[in-house]
């Protein structure tokens, strides 16, 4: 079963076990280099309404998602941030269990620039045939995703091996209706308030044409997700990250080990705090932990001395991302 909570984060998220709300993170792995019996290898998924994006997909990831009761079969994209073992290895099975399931839509699956045949032939390796469309498509560095309500976004990650970060950026949603001042325009209530939320013009009975600009405020800015594992601190994924909403960052090793940090392209919890903190996020969880930690309280409190909004990512753990400023309307 997964992990449900009703507490508010420092930041004011909610987690599940509350209202639905339309975008959550379920952390299926959140382990480095080396499972352990706390933490799997990394894996994110991100459902927004009935859609799935899988962030990396480790060893594991497929077992993960039974526990979660997240469907194989709702995923729409894969995006894979390099080709580490521990980020991709769980591929193959979660691509075999579609194909057992009937799956007919296709699959993408997204990598580092050049590192397309390399996936695959990983996924030709197990002997049978796909009964859908696997489509491998390899993303560079600053190139965009444009997706239905949102766009990915992606930068280049400091790791030693070709390695990007991405963004998850909801398209702006409509401006306020104002209905007071609408309705003293002559606007009746129902499908003409609609039509200029959704940015239309109405003509009235009388024939004179209300402007959605007269009576609709500006457009609010949807949310921003970063997921930015494995890297260095790097001015690129400082600029991905300005004014997310979340930033999801690698905090492999304790601060004392910074020196091992930066020989094996990972980051200590201060240097992921500075992150967040230069790029004005507004919470931070902190990820791929080092299997040397069986209490990785440590981290967290070297990172909140830096950036108090911050928390420790734990395996099957579900984070509901609320319209900014809690904004139904």
């Amino acid at each position: 079963m997964s992990r449900e909570y009703t507490e508010l984060s420092p930041a004011g998220f909610t987690f599940c076990g509350g209202e639905v709300v339309e975008i959550h993170l379920t952390f299926l792995g959140t382990g480095g280099s080396v499972p352990s019996l706390s933490r799997s290898l990394p894996s994110v998924a991100l459902k927004r309404g009935r859609e799935i994006l899988l962030f990396d997909c480790g060893e594991g990831t497929q077992y993960q998602l039974v526990r979660t009761g997240l469907s194989p079969l709702k995923i729409n994209a894969v995006f894979i941030t390099h080709l580490h073992g521990d980020h991709f290895l769980g591929l193959a099975g979660i691509v075999q269990t579609m194909s057992l399931l009937d799956r007919s839509e296709p699959l993408e699956v997204y990598v580092p620039k050049g590192e397309g045949e390399r996936i695959k032939t990983f996924l030709r390796i197990p002997r049978y045939t796909p009964a859908f469309t696997i489509e491998v498509k390899e993303l560079e560095p600053g190139e965009e995703v444009r997706r239905e309500g949102y766009r990915i976004l992606t930068s280049r990650a400091e790791h030693g091996v070709k390695c990007i970060s991405f963004g998850f950026l909801e398209d702006p949603r409509p401006g306020r209706l104002d209905p007071s001042k609408a309705v003293e325009l002559g606007v009746k209530p129902g499908p003409d308030f609609s039509a200029l939320k959704s940015g239309r013009p109405v003509e009235l009975p009388n024939g004179r044409v209300v402007k959605p600009g007269e009576v609709v405020g500006p457009p609010r800015p949807g949310r921003k997700i970063v997921y930015a594992v494995d890297t260095r601190p790097c001015e690129d994924v400082v600029r991905l990250s300005k004014g997310a909403d979340l930033l999801i960052h690698d905090s492999s090793l304790a601060d004392e080990l910074v020196e091992r940090a930066k020989e094996s392209g990972h980051s200590t919890p201060s240097e992921a705090a500075m992150v967040a903190k230069r790029a004005g996020v507004k919470l931070l969880v902190l990820t791929h932990i080092s299997s040397r930690y069986r209490d990785a309280s440590i981290l967290l409190e070297q990172a909140r001395k830096i950036f108090p909004n911050t928390m420790l990512a734990e395996d099957l753990m579900r984070l509901e991302v609320p319209l900014r400023g809690s904004e139904t309307g």
